[in-house]
């Protein structure tokens, strides 16, 4: 087989085939492993369903999708109503690496019965604790609390929930999720 002559041409023509097979190699894995994916997805929502509300079993009796306006931006959020209280899916874009996605446990008086982080792009180390310096027992524990009687800022923006040490705008990103999540609940009681 003759060696090919390096000209534009022909380079241009090696890359098009090179490009079209690893698409083609690409969509392929996709489209292998979408219903996995999807399947973990929902397996990752029930279980932290679960955990917010702090039930072993839970029946969510209605899932609504929503959009409100949150200081200029449209924000989505998920309610999902089940029969051992309400669950809050919120994201802040605003944190230190971009969104901060959690869900929020309310029994029906509003009280905090939990939370998860659900994504983040935060510093691991210091934003990631995020999941855990909240919780019951921690510095920032917000579980229990009720957001229209605790102003769930950091302290020191002149709130009552100490921030992570040394982040601030995690900090700060989260609270502001609670407080939306929150705020939506309120608002679709």
């Amino acid at each position: 087989m003759e060696k090919l002559k390096s000209n534009l041409q022909n380079m241009v023509l090696v890359l098009v085939g090179v490009a079209l097979v690893c698409g083609g190699l690409l969509a392929s894995v996709n489209e292998a492993t979408a219903s996995a994916i999807k399947a973990q997805e929902e397996k990752t929502l029930s279980d932290g369903i679960k955990v917010v509300l702090a039930a072993d079993e839970v029946k969510v009796t209605d899932t609504k999708p929503l959009s409100r306006n949150v200081n200029g931006k449209q924000l989505d959020f998920v309610v999902y109503t089940t029969d051992k209280g309400v669950a809050v899916q919120s994201t802040d874009p605003n944190g230190f690496g971009g969104n901060l996605t959690v869900l929020v446990g309310f029994d029906e008086s509003g009280i905090i019965k939990g939370y998860t982080v659900l994504a983040h792009a935060e510093t691991p180390g210091l934003g990631a604790k995020a999941g855990e310096w909240f919780q019951k027992g921690n510095p920032g524990c917000i579980v229990g609390l009720n957001p229209a009687e605790k102003n769930l800022t950091v302290a020191n923006d002149g709130g009552d929930i100490q921030a992570i040490t040394a982040s601030t705008i995690t900090s700060r990103s989260f609270l502001r999720a609670v407080q939306e999540a929150y705020n939506t609940f309120k608002e679709n009681k």
